[in-house]
This record gives structure tokens, C-alpha cells and sequence, in this order.
């Protein structure tokens, strides 16, 4: 089982380098982590007096790491959840903050347990992941990584500015996508068939 320090290093190397991509609502990025957290936290690294692209530039690796484990898995409390989770919502969470929680409670939801759809990690939320392992413990994590897999399919229905992380110009699976499946077992993997079918009236 990895560490969350381990989860933490493996997220930033997915999300890589530093991008200003206009499509993308986090804005200049570097490792995964948005100008938009870092002016939360108020980290002016270059210490001018303000938190712009040029803090998130000199953003290191190890900062970042640290950044995602104290802000998104601990704060959120996935900690909180069963470790066989840990490594899929976390990186969820980087990638879509409180959705990744709702993505979780609605599966709860679609398993008929009571759970309020609200993105938080409470009581309420962790009694009923706990009860999903105990009824389900081979298959929760392939449901969650399928969950999030189709959000991001519907995200994308949705904001045709975001199709490209989901679908490459060659029309095979996008990043999004190839993300998600990293955390499902590879029998429950689309295929590349699959994928064109589902993203064919894209434009």
C-alpha cells in the first residue's frame, strides 16, 4: 500500500510542468497546483507582493507534494476513508476538488445507502463508504474509478472546450480518461472502439 506521500509524488507527476491553457478554468498551473490555490494560501513565492504565473512557475516538486497532502487529503478528510480509496479520490480531489467527493456520495446514493450529496467527508459519508466495503470489497474502487470516468465523459458532453483532455485530435482517449483508468481494473476498461462511440457527436 502506498504512502499518501507516495499518492502525493505520483499526482504531480501525472499532472507535469507548468501550462497556461486558456480551456482550463484552474488558469496557470504547474505539478496540478492552480494559481487560484496558491493565491488561497497566499503563496507569493517570489515575494513581489503578489501571487501570479511567475509564483506558480518557481512552484518545486516537493512543495506541491506537500501542498496536495496537507490541502487535499487531509483538510477533506480522505484520510478519514478506507485506504483502498485513498489513491482515487485523492487524485480526484487534486483534479476536481469537492466533486470528487460527489462523485462518491452519488455512488453511495445509487447503492440505496443515506448519504447527502453536499462534496463533504463527514460522519455520515464515512458510515456509508464503510458499510459499500463491508457489502462490496472487490468492486467499490473499479465503481468510484468508472464514476469518475463517465464524469468526465459528461463534463465534456457539457463544456465542448474540455473535449480535448477527454478525447485526442486522433479521436483515442484523452487524458482525462486514461486517468481514471489508472485506478480501475483493466477488465472494466473501455475500449478504444468503445470510446469513439461514446464521443462520436463531439464535434
Amino acid at each position: 500500500m502506498q504512502t499518501v506521500t507516495q499518492i502525493a509524488q505520483g499526482i504531480v507527476a501525472r499532472e507535469g510542468g507548468f501550462v497556461d491553457d486558456p480551456d482550463d478554468p484552474g488558469g496557470a498551473t504547474k505539478y496540478g497546483v492552480t494559481i487560484h490555490t496558491m493565491r488561497r494560501l497566499g503563496l507569493d513565492l517570489d515575494r513581489d507582493g503578489d501571487v501570479d504565473a511567475e509564483d506558480v512557475k518557481v512552484l518545486t516538486r516537493a512543495h506541491a507534494v506537500s501542498i496536495f497532502v496537507e490541502h487535499y487529503f487531509r483538510t477533506p478528510r480522505i484520510d478519514r476513508l478506507p485506504d483502498a480509496l485513498h489513491a482515487t479520490v485523492f487524485d480526484m480531489y487534486v483534479n476536481a476538488g469537492a466533486n470528487a467527493v460527489k462523485i462518491l456520495q452519488r455512488l453511495l446514493v445509487d447503492m440505496r445507502l443515506d448519504v447527502t450529496v453536499d462534496g463533504v467527508i463527514g460522519p455520515q459519508t464515512i458510515g456509508a463508504v464503510r458499510q459499500a466495503i463491508a457489502a462490496a470489497p472487490d468492486h467499490l474502487v473499479d465503481a468510484y474509478g468508472i464514476a469518475r470516468r463517465n464524469y468526465y465523459y459528461d463534463l465534456a458532453d457539457r463544456r465542448p472546450a474540455s473535449r480535448k483532455y477527454a478525447r485526442r485530435r486522433d479521436g483515442g482517449k484523452g487524458g482525462w480518461i486514461l486517468r481514471a483508468e489508472e485506478f480501475i481494473a483493466p477488465r472494466f476498461h473501455i475500449s478504444e472502439a468503445q470510446h469513439r462511440e461514446r464521443t462520436a457527436r463531439w464535434v
